[in-house]
Order: structure tokens, then sequence, then C-alpha cells
């Protein structure tokens, strides 16, 4: 299928994405000749696409919202869809990601509160972590770095409840239940998991990946860890919320102690004390 194909063709399971960057005429000519080269290829192979599923993302300022066909079929276009679990519409904005996903789990925790009748810690905690938390953490590497705040709390609200179900915990404030758990709010989680991945592009297994995604500051008044990254500017907001940029910050905080680690596993032990006294 990947034949001739010159845009990005994804595929997982029964699901086939195209996708490219159409900017001008000549751009929306280059997408069309994909999607007959995808049609022949099915042909020629005895296949059909399912068009019930055919649908046009349009993504980007300014976009012309140019019309394709698949085979004889118009491709209608959709200002949202759902791929592969997460919902993602024209704008990039996520706030109904966040709604279904703080639903999924809401769901879940009120089918343990309504069906176990312990309240203890060593019960709550295992199924909450096992079963709700999964889906507010669904993906999240793809749509957690662009949470408005009022999503954010959205999630962390069941989290709150989550935690609150605890027989003696029910009293204390949601920061003196984490600490008291061992746990971390989730923003807090999902910057964790950030700096794990960061090290790895950078002295784990990933590093020569890591030499073209991030650049290291190597000025003589440069202070703290000794390993530090050059932070970019950006005008947009969205881009300074992706991954190779948001963490940057974080990262330059970080102990010597902490980026020096010999190793994974003794970089997460460290993380976790260096973060120990955040919420």
């Amino acid at each position: 299928m990947d034949s001739g194909i010159e845009g990005t063709l994804s595929k997982f399971d029964n699901d086939t994405k195209l996708c490219g960057v159409v900017n001008m005429l000549e751009g929306r000519d280059a997408m069309q000749n994909e999607l007959d080269r995808l049609e022949r290829w099915a042909r020629a192979n005895c296949m059909k696409f399912n068009k019930a599923k055919y649908k046009v993302l349009h993504v980007g300022w300014g976009n012309s919202k140019h019309s394709y066909r698949l085979g004889e079929e118009w491709i209608e276009s959709s200002p949202e869809e759902k791929d592969l679990g997460v919902m993602i519409d024209e704008k990039l904005n996520m706030n109904q990601q966040c709604a279904l996903a703080a639903q999924k789990a809401n769901r879940v925790l009120g089918c343990i509160k309504r069906t176990v009748t312990s309240r203890s810690r060593e019960v709550i905690l295992p199924l909450c972590s096992t079963l709700v938390r999964p889906h507010l953490e669904y993906c999240i590497q793809l749509w957690g770095s662009p949470v408005q705040e009022r999503d954010m709390d959205l999630l962390e609200r069941v989290q709150r409840r989550a935690t609150k179900l605890i027989r003696g915990l029910e009293h204390l404030s949601y920061e003196d239940r984490l600490r008291e758990l061992g746990l971390f709010s989730l923003e807090k989680r999902w910057l964790w998991g950030d700096l794990i991945v960061a090290f790895q592009y950078l002295k784990g297994a990933y590093r020569q990946d890591g030499e073209g995604l991030f650049m290291r500051d190597c000025s003589d008044r440069t202070r703290g860890n000794g390993f530090k990254l050059k932070e970019g500017r950006f005008r947009l907001d969205v881009r300074k919320k992706f991954f190779t940029v948001r963490v940057v910050r974080h990262w330059n905080r970080l102990p010597r102690e902490v980026v020096d680690a010999p190793s994974p596993e003794v970089f997460k032990a460290r993380l976790d004390e260096a973060l120990g006294n955040l919420v």
C-alpha cells in the first residue's frame, strides 16, 4: 500500500490515514493523486475501503478545505474525528477529549463506589490505579500537552473523588491525601513521564535520535545541573506545548544528581525524590 505514496500514510489494524500539507492547488492535486493511487491499489488487490468511514479532517489556520474523492465517491468533511480512541478536532482543541476521558473514568469510579463495600486503601487504591486512572491517561502523550486549565481541573477532579473514598482520609485536603498515599497529581505525573522520556532521548536508549530533537546550551554562564538545553522562542502557544519544547524548562531545573543518573532506573528513583515536595 505504501508503494509510491509521498505523503504520510498511517496504518493500524483496519484504519488507514493519509496526511499531507496542502498550501496551494498543487498540494490539493498531489493529495488527490495519492488517493487515486490508494484506490488503484485496492482494486488490484481485490479489496475495498469502507465508504462509511471516509472522512476528511482539515487542520490549520486559513485552511482552504478542498474537496477530495476516493474512487467515484466524494469524501465528506468532518469537524472532528475519533482516532484510535482520541477525539481530535480541526482546531486541535482537546476539550471534548478531556470531557470524554473524565466521563469514562467517573463511570468506573461510580461503579467501584457502588459495588465495593471496603474503603481501605489496600482495596481502593489498586482498583482506582488499575481501572480508573488508565482512562485519564490513555494516549496522554498525544492530547495531554494542549490541555487548558479548566480541562486539567476536570480530570484532576476524578482523582480527588477517588482519593476521598479511602477511609480515614475524607477530611484531609487533596494535597494531604496525595502525600499520605504517596501519589502525584495527574499534572505532575505527566511531567514525570515527560522527563523520563527526555532522559531516554538525551542519555538513554534513544540518545542517537535525541541529537536531532534537542540542543545543548553550552554557555559558560549556565548554572545548575550542567546538562542544560536551549529554550526556543515561539510566537504561537501551540508550538510551546510540543514535547521537545515544553520539557526543556523542567529539565533545566532538575538537580545535577538527577540529570547525572547512570541509568533510567536510577533516574526514576532520583526524579521521584526531586519531585516529592511538589504536588
